[in-house]
Protein backbone atom coordinates (compact mmCIF):
# COMPACT_ATOMS: atom_id res chain seq x y z
CA UNK A 1 0.00 0.00 0.00
CA UNK A 2 1.45 3.37 -1.10
CA UNK A 3 1.19 5.94 1.70
CA UNK A 4 -0.40 9.34 0.95
CA UNK A 5 1.69 12.39 1.21
CA UNK A 6 0.53 15.22 3.41
CA UNK A 7 -0.76 17.18 0.39
CA UNK A 8 -2.69 14.20 -1.00
CA UNK A 9 -4.35 13.59 2.36
CA UNK A 10 -5.51 17.20 2.49
CA UNK A 11 -7.02 16.94 -1.01
CA UNK A 12 -8.93 13.76 -0.12
CA UNK A 13 -10.27 15.36 3.02
CA UNK A 14 -11.50 18.42 1.12
CA UNK A 15 -13.18 16.17 -1.50
CA UNK A 16 -15.02 14.21 1.20
CA UNK A 17 -16.23 17.41 2.86
CA UNK A 18 -17.55 18.73 -0.47
CA UNK A 19 -19.31 15.41 -1.20
CA UNK A 20 -20.97 15.34 2.23
CA UNK A 21 -22.12 18.97 1.82
CA UNK A 22 -23.58 18.36 -1.67
CA UNK A 23 -25.39 15.20 -0.51
CA UNK A 24 -26.85 16.98 2.54
CA UNK A 25 -27.99 19.92 0.40
CA UNK A 26 -29.67 17.56 -2.09
CA UNK A 27 -31.55 15.71 0.64
CA UNK A 28 -32.65 18.96 2.27
CA UNK A 29 -33.98 20.39 -1.00
CA UNK A 30 -35.83 17.18 -1.76
CA UNK A 31 -37.49 17.16 1.66
CA UNK A 32 -38.59 20.79 1.27
CA UNK A 33 -40.06 20.17 -2.19
CA UNK A 34 -42.00 17.11 -1.05
CA UNK A 35 -43.36 19.04 1.94
CA UNK A 36 -44.51 21.89 -0.31
CA UNK A 37 -46.18 19.46 -2.70
CA UNK A 38 -48.01 17.72 0.16
CA UNK A 39 -49.18 21.05 1.57
CA UNK A 40 -50.39 22.15 -1.85
CA UNK A 41 -52.38 18.97 -2.41
CA UNK A 42 -54.06 19.23 0.97
CA UNK A 43 -55.01 22.85 0.39
CA UNK A 44 -56.33 22.09 -3.06
CA UNK A 45 -58.78 19.57 -1.61
CA UNK A 46 -59.88 21.62 1.37
CA UNK A 47 -60.19 24.91 -0.45
CA UNK A 48 -62.07 23.63 -3.53
CA UNK A 49 -65.10 25.90 -3.95
CA UNK A 50 -68.50 24.20 -4.11
CA UNK A 51 -72.24 24.83 -4.00
CA UNK A 52 -75.07 22.64 -2.67
CA UNK A 53 -78.62 22.55 -3.98
CA UNK A 54 -81.76 20.71 -2.86
CA UNK A 55 -84.45 19.29 -5.12
CA UNK A 56 -87.84 17.74 -4.42
CA UNK A 57 -89.95 15.31 -6.38
CA UNK A 58 -93.41 13.81 -5.89
CA UNK A 59 -95.05 10.75 -7.42
CA UNK A 60 -98.73 9.85 -7.07
CA UNK A 61 -100.42 6.46 -7.28
CA UNK A 62 -103.65 4.73 -6.35
CA UNK A 63 -103.02 1.85 -3.89
CA UNK A 64 -103.43 -1.53 -5.55
CA UNK A 65 -103.13 -3.84 -2.52
CA UNK A 66 -105.54 -4.13 0.42
CA UNK A 67 -104.62 -6.14 3.53
CA UNK A 68 -106.76 -7.05 6.51
CA UNK A 69 -106.93 -9.60 9.33
CA UNK A 70 -109.94 -11.53 10.57
CA UNK A 71 -110.26 -13.89 13.52
CA UNK A 72 -112.66 -16.54 14.79
CA UNK A 73 -112.95 -17.56 18.45
CA UNK A 74 -114.82 -20.28 20.30
CA UNK A 75 -114.99 -21.39 23.94
CA UNK A 76 -115.79 -24.88 25.17
CA UNK A 77 -115.06 -27.12 28.11
CA UNK A 78 -113.08 -29.39 25.80
CA UNK A 79 -110.19 -28.12 23.65
CA UNK A 80 -111.13 -30.37 20.74
CA UNK A 81 -114.70 -29.10 20.74
CA UNK A 82 -113.58 -25.44 20.69
CA UNK A 83 -111.12 -26.22 17.89
CA UNK A 84 -113.86 -27.91 15.92
CA UNK A 85 -116.12 -24.84 16.14
CA UNK A 86 -113.30 -22.55 15.02
CA UNK A 87 -112.26 -24.85 12.16
CA UNK A 88 -115.81 -25.00 10.83
CA UNK A 89 -116.11 -21.21 10.63
CA UNK A 90 -112.58 -20.75 9.26
CA UNK A 91 -113.21 -23.31 6.53
CA UNK A 92 -116.38 -21.47 5.50
CA UNK A 93 -114.52 -18.15 5.45
CA UNK A 94 -111.63 -19.56 3.38
CA UNK A 95 -114.03 -21.15 0.91
CA UNK A 96 -115.73 -17.78 0.45
CA UNK A 97 -112.38 -16.06 -0.15
CA UNK A 98 -111.31 -18.64 -2.73
CA UNK A 99 -114.65 -18.34 -4.54
CA UNK A 100 -114.04 -14.61 -4.83
CA UNK A 101 -110.62 -14.90 -6.44
CA UNK A 102 -108.26 -14.64 -3.45
CA UNK A 103 -105.31 -16.95 -4.12
CA UNK A 104 -103.87 -19.35 -1.58
CA UNK A 105 -100.52 -17.49 -1.51
CA UNK A 106 -102.33 -14.36 -0.29
CA UNK A 107 -103.89 -16.06 2.75
CA UNK A 108 -101.80 -16.92 5.80
CA UNK A 109 -102.36 -17.72 9.47
CA UNK A 110 -101.03 -14.86 11.57
CA UNK A 111 -101.75 -16.52 14.94
CA UNK A 112 -103.42 -19.56 16.48
CA UNK A 113 -103.99 -19.39 20.25
CA UNK A 114 -105.44 -21.70 22.89
CA UNK A 115 -106.02 -20.27 26.36
CA UNK A 116 -107.48 -21.98 29.44
CA UNK A 117 -110.32 -20.04 31.06
CA UNK A 118 -110.64 -19.88 34.83
CA UNK A 119 -113.28 -18.59 37.21
CA UNK A 120 -113.02 -17.92 40.91
CA UNK A 121 -115.42 -19.65 43.26
CA UNK A 122 -117.80 -17.72 45.49
CA UNK A 123 -116.29 -16.16 48.60
CA UNK A 124 -117.89 -17.59 51.75
CA UNK A 125 -116.70 -15.78 54.86
CA UNK A 126 -118.22 -16.38 58.29
CA UNK A 127 -115.44 -14.79 60.28
CA UNK A 128 -111.96 -13.40 59.57
CA UNK A 129 -109.60 -14.35 58.14
CA UNK A 130 -111.51 -15.08 54.94
CA UNK A 131 -110.09 -17.75 52.64
CA UNK A 132 -109.31 -16.82 49.07
CA UNK A 133 -111.56 -18.59 46.56
CA UNK A 134 -110.00 -21.28 44.42
CA UNK A 135 -109.48 -20.96 40.67
CA UNK A 136 -111.59 -23.38 38.71
CA UNK A 137 -110.92 -24.38 35.11
CA UNK A 138 -114.14 -23.77 33.18
CA UNK A 139 -113.01 -24.39 29.60
CA UNK A 140 -110.73 -23.32 26.77
CA UNK A 141 -110.80 -20.44 24.32
CA UNK A 142 -109.42 -21.05 20.83
CA UNK A 143 -108.71 -18.16 18.46
CA UNK A 144 -107.52 -18.44 14.85
CA UNK A 145 -106.39 -15.23 13.08
CA UNK A 146 -105.93 -15.02 9.30
CA UNK A 147 -104.25 -12.25 7.28
CA UNK A 148 -105.58 -11.69 3.75
CA UNK A 149 -104.00 -9.76 0.88
CA UNK A 150 -106.49 -8.51 -1.72
CA UNK A 151 -105.01 -7.65 -5.12
CA UNK A 152 -108.29 -6.23 -6.45
CA UNK A 153 -108.97 -3.43 -3.99
CA UNK A 154 -112.47 -2.87 -5.41
CA UNK A 155 -113.42 -6.26 -3.92
CA UNK A 156 -112.36 -5.34 -0.38
CA UNK A 157 -115.84 -4.23 0.72
CA UNK A 158 -117.49 -7.32 -0.77
CA UNK A 159 -115.03 -9.63 0.97
CA UNK A 160 -115.50 -7.97 4.34
CA UNK A 161 -119.27 -8.18 4.06
CA UNK A 162 -119.14 -11.83 2.97
CA UNK A 163 -116.90 -12.81 5.87
CA UNK A 164 -119.51 -11.45 8.28
CA UNK A 165 -122.15 -13.69 6.70
CA UNK A 166 -119.72 -16.64 7.00
CA UNK A 167 -119.66 -16.25 10.78
CA UNK A 168 -116.58 -14.05 11.20
CA UNK A 169 -117.20 -11.55 13.99
CA UNK A 170 -113.86 -9.72 14.15
CA UNK A 171 -112.12 -7.93 11.29
CA UNK A 172 -109.29 -5.45 11.87
CA UNK A 173 -106.39 -3.57 10.34
CA UNK A 174 -107.57 -2.89 6.80
CA UNK A 175 -104.70 -1.05 5.11
CA UNK A 176 -103.83 -0.06 1.54
CA UNK A 177 -100.40 -0.13 -0.09
CA UNK A 178 -98.57 -0.30 -3.41
CA UNK A 179 -97.41 -3.63 -4.78
CA UNK A 180 -94.37 -1.97 -6.45
CA UNK A 181 -93.62 0.99 -4.21
CA UNK A 182 -89.96 1.13 -5.33
CA UNK A 183 -90.98 2.06 -8.88
CA UNK A 184 -92.85 5.13 -7.62
CA UNK A 185 -89.98 5.97 -5.28
CA UNK A 186 -87.59 5.92 -8.26
CA UNK A 187 -89.96 8.19 -10.18
CA UNK A 188 -90.02 10.70 -7.33
CA UNK A 189 -86.22 10.53 -7.01
CA UNK A 190 -85.69 11.22 -10.73
CA UNK A 191 -87.92 14.30 -10.50
CA UNK A 192 -86.06 15.51 -7.42
CA UNK A 193 -82.66 15.13 -9.15
CA UNK A 194 -83.89 17.00 -12.22
CA UNK A 195 -85.20 19.76 -9.96
CA UNK A 196 -81.83 20.02 -8.19
CA UNK A 197 -79.91 20.12 -11.49
CA UNK A 198 -82.08 22.94 -12.79
CA UNK A 199 -81.53 24.95 -9.61
CA UNK A 200 -77.76 24.33 -9.77
CA UNK A 201 -77.50 25.56 -13.37
CA UNK A 202 -79.44 28.72 -12.58
CA UNK A 203 -77.41 29.37 -9.44
CA UNK A 204 -74.12 28.90 -11.32
CA UNK A 205 -75.32 31.34 -13.98
CA UNK A 206 -76.26 33.92 -11.36
CA UNK A 207 -72.86 33.55 -9.65
CA UNK A 208 -70.92 33.65 -12.89
CA UNK A 209 -69.23 30.28 -12.36
CA UNK A 210 -69.21 26.89 -14.08
CA UNK A 211 -70.37 23.63 -12.55
CA UNK A 212 -67.79 20.90 -12.06
CA UNK A 213 -67.97 17.33 -10.82
CA UNK A 214 -70.51 16.16 -8.23
CA UNK A 215 -68.82 15.88 -4.84
CA UNK A 216 -71.70 14.59 -2.72
CA UNK A 217 -75.26 13.27 -3.01
CA UNK A 218 -77.86 12.44 -0.36
CA UNK A 219 -81.55 11.56 -0.38
CA UNK A 220 -84.39 11.67 2.13
CA UNK A 221 -87.52 9.59 1.51
CA UNK A 222 -90.91 10.15 3.06
CA UNK A 223 -92.85 6.94 3.56
CA UNK A 224 -96.39 7.16 2.23
CA UNK A 225 -99.35 6.98 4.61
CA UNK A 226 -102.15 4.79 3.34
CA UNK A 227 -104.59 5.00 6.20
CA UNK A 228 -106.20 2.28 8.28
CA UNK A 229 -109.75 1.17 8.88
CA UNK A 230 -110.91 0.85 12.46
CA UNK A 231 -111.84 -2.58 13.80
CA UNK A 232 -115.35 -3.71 13.05
CA UNK A 233 -117.53 -6.63 14.00
CA UNK A 234 -120.75 -8.23 12.80
CA UNK A 235 -122.58 -6.56 15.67
CA UNK A 236 -121.60 -3.18 14.20
CA UNK A 237 -122.90 -4.01 10.77
CA UNK A 238 -119.82 -5.87 9.54
CA UNK A 239 -122.02 -8.30 7.61
CA UNK A 240 -123.10 -5.54 5.21
CA UNK A 241 -121.00 -4.42 2.25
CA UNK A 242 -119.07 -1.32 3.38
CA UNK A 243 -117.91 1.39 1.01
CA UNK A 244 -114.11 1.58 1.26
CA UNK A 245 -112.44 4.37 -0.75
CA UNK A 246 -108.72 3.82 -1.36
CA UNK A 247 -107.78 7.44 -2.13
CA UNK A 248 -104.46 8.46 -3.68
CA UNK A 249 -100.98 8.02 -2.27
CA UNK A 250 -98.16 10.56 -2.51
CA UNK A 251 -94.51 9.47 -2.37
CA UNK A 252 -91.92 12.22 -1.86
CA UNK A 253 -88.15 12.31 -2.40
CA UNK A 254 -85.77 15.12 -1.39
CA UNK A 255 -82.17 15.10 -2.70
CA UNK A 256 -79.16 17.30 -1.97
CA UNK A 257 -76.34 17.56 -4.55
CA UNK A 258 -72.98 19.27 -3.99
CA UNK A 259 -71.10 20.49 -7.10
CA UNK A 260 -67.56 21.74 -7.50
CA UNK A 261 -67.49 25.15 -9.17
CA UNK A 262 -64.81 26.71 -11.39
Amino acid sequence: MIPFTEGQTAKVSRALIVLIFVTSLFLALKTINESKAYTFIGKALSEQASISVTGEGEAFAIPDIATFTFSVSATNKEVQAAQGEVTKKIDAALAFLHENGVEEKDIKTSSYDIYPKYEYGEIVCVRAPCLQPKQELTGYEVTDSITVKVRETAKAGTLLGGLGRAGVTNVSGLTFSLDDEEAKQSEARALAIEHAKTKAKQLAKDLGVRLGAIRNFSESNYAPFYGKMAEMSARDGGSSVPQIPTGETKITSTVTITYEIR
